[in-house]
Order: C-alpha cells, then structure tokens, then sequence
C-alpha cells in the first residue's frame, strides 16, 4: 500500500468515526464525551485532509482555488499510483 493509500484510509477512517458518533448524538445529544471525541475526530480529519492536498493536490472541487479544472488533472483518489 502506497502512502498516498495508506494516508486516504486514515482519513476515511476519521471522517467514518465522525460522522457515527454524530449519528449517535442524534439520540444523545447531551453526552458531552461524545461530543468531545468526535470534535477531536473532525479536527484530525481536517488536518489529514489538508495534508493529503498539499501532498497529491486538491479532493474536491472546492478545494482547487480558483481553477476549478485542476484537480483532473490528478489521479483520481481511489486509483493506485500503479495504474496511473
């Protein structure tokens, strides 16, 4: 697995656990552990996605400033570097 690879799966992994926890406080809203632990969540997949960008470029379109055309030029995410 590539790094560029390994850093997707890390990120997904965050947004993943994210985005469960604040389904969980749909029902709870007042377990504030919960809300701590996927605050936490949200801030380290913010920080991963703005490595992954700076490292392999922009991904999603709002992330290409300005040029909303570069980020194809890129391989796409889920492509290995092998196949590009």
């Amino acid at each position: 697995m590539s790094e560029r690879e390994m850093l997707l799966n890390k990120l997904s992994t965050y947004q993943f656990a994210a985005l469960d926890l604040q389904l969980y406080l749909n029902t709870h809203p007042g377990d504030k552990e919960t809300i701590e632990k996927m605050n936490r969540f949200d801030k380290k997949a913010d920080e991963l996605v703005k490595q992954y960008e700076e490292k392999y470029g922009p991904l999603t379109k709002d992330a290409t400033e300005g040029n909303n055309w570069s980020w194809i030029k890129a391989p796409w995410p889920w492509e290995s570097e092998a196949d590009c």
